[in-house]
């Protein structure tokens, strides 16, 4: 069932829109990400939401009832900043019963809430101490806790994670969505870092300028962007330029100058149609021209070029190949690494090639 829904949405700062005609549904029970680089549209988006913008137009629909101008505190939403927020001279059980004291909530009602709260969030124990006590992971939890012991109708994530490290970082998104599902909660987050909303998302809204470029699961976005701009945002930074088609040994092929390439289509795609093939760096395969038998290079998706950068990353080399289609990045694991100078050939799984709307 659809909660929430932004229906022909428009926000402007100083008479500069930043959404135009946006539209958002979101189901009940279900974690979307609000995806994109800095300017993108996305924080006003949540802030809109959470009623701390009015919108110039369109309409804010939740649960049935029009918020499009009800006040903030009438809305009954839990927000998670980046930076905590939390009252520094409070304790940990005063920040979390903060709001249940806005709401006039008897004492006893408080602890009881607040406990079970500290216990789902595995904080049991502090309730004593001040948030200058906790590590930046800890003090999350705090305001995690915070947002969700008033039950909200919806809970709203601003790049939550952004000030821990690395590994916290890791560890939270996992709690996070542990929680989320736990609970059944409702939530719209929001982040400019692809691997952390993949991971807790049920889905995910890459945003460009004001718009949603795509919308849909993890996996599908990451299998199959649809447009340039969603390819290159989540780590297609390989490209196919291509200039028309051709019959091939094997069945219809989509050509540059003189090279072909065999190219599975998606669902709802034509020939009719003008596409850049998109491809990972990790999906390439290269091999040195020596080794390659005559058959070999005269197959189709394959194109020679020299290394000119050879990058060693752990458990794979990258290398920047220079061919007559232009520079590919190829991350490839291997023993003792293609040495730069050396002369390859590029292959381009033809289940690896998505085409992309220019």
């Amino acid at each position: 069932m659809t909660l929430l829904s932004l229906e022909q949405v428009s926000v402007a700062y100083d008479n500069h829109l930043i959404l135009e005609n946006f539209d958002l549904k979101l189901e009940e029970g279900k974690l979307l990400s609000l995806l994109g680089p800095s300017g993108c549209g996305k924080t006003t988006t949540l802030r809109l939401i959470a009623g701390f913008l009015e919108a110039k137009g369109g309409k804010f629909m939740f649960d049935g009832r029009d918020y499009t101008h009800l006040p903030v505190n009438k809305r009954n939403f839990g927000f998670v900043f980046q930076s905590y927020a939390l009252f520094p001279h409070l304790s940990v059980y005063d920040n979390v019963a903060f709001g249940l004291r806005l709401r006039k909530m008897k004492e006893g009602q408080v602890k009881e809430k607040v406990l079970r709260m500290l216990d789902i969030v595995s904080l049991n124990g502090f309730e004593k101490r001040f948030p200058q006590e906790l590590s930046g992971g800890q003090r999350q939890r705090v305001a995690i806790a915070r947002a969700l012991v008033i039950e909200p109708d919806l809970l709203l994530f601003d790049e939550p994670l952004s000030n821990l490290d690395a590994n916290l970082r890791v560890t939270m998104r996992v709690e996070i969505r542990r929680l989320q599902q736990e609970l059944g909660m409702t939530a719209v987050y929001v982040s400019h870092d692809q691997e952390e909303c993949f991971s807790i998302s049920d889905q995910v809204a890459i945003m460009n300028a004001g718009k949603i470029e795509q919308l849909g699961a993890p996996t599908d976005i990451y299998q199959y962007p649809k447009t340039e701009y969603v390819a290159r945002f989540i780590g297609f930074n390989n490209f196919l330029v291509f200039d028309g088609t051709r019959q091939g040994n094997t069945g219809l092929e989509w050509t540059i100058g003189d090279y072909g390439f065999d190219v599975q289509l998606q669902a709802g795609q034509s020939t009719a149609n003008t596409y850049k093939g998109a491809i990972r760096p990790e999906d390439l395969r290269i091999i040195p021209l020596g080794q390659l038998t005559d058959l070999q290079k005269s197959l189709s998706n394959q194109v020679p070029g020299t290394v000119k950068v050879s990058t060693y990353l752990g458990r794979s080399y990258q290398f920047e190949v220079q061919t007559a289609l232009g520079a590919f990045t190829v991350n490839q694991e291997m023993d003792i690494p293609i040495a730069p100078g050396q002369q390859v050939m590029i292959t381009f799984p033809a289940d690896k090639i998505v085409m992309v709307a220019q």
